[in-house]
């Protein structure tokens, strides 16, 4: 043990380390984290998006109806024949 009494008074006390604590707090954080980012992927799994309802092919929008769509406001007089 005497031979390693050199060794400590080279260690210079300024010097701060984390040491095996801060590795220990470290990878319970890791873990931690770890833990959370499974659970989050498992309940977004369980999510279920509804899609808004589409339009069947059998019915296309007409021209106007997507210009006054885009514009959000009346696509103009229509003229009914």
């Amino acid at each position: 043990m005497t031979h390693l009494v050199p060794l400590a008074k080279e260690v210079d006390d300024d010097k701060v380390t984390p040491g095996v604590l801060g590795f220990i707090v470290f990878a319970v954080m890791a873990l931690a984290v770890w833990g959370l980012m499974k659970s989050m992927n498992r309940h977004m799994g369980k999510v279920d998006f509804k899609e808004p309802e589409i339009r069947s092919e059998s019915e296309p929008e007409s021209e106007s109806e997507r210009v006054g769509a885009a514009s959000g406001g009346d696509a103009g007089p229509e003229t009914k024949g």
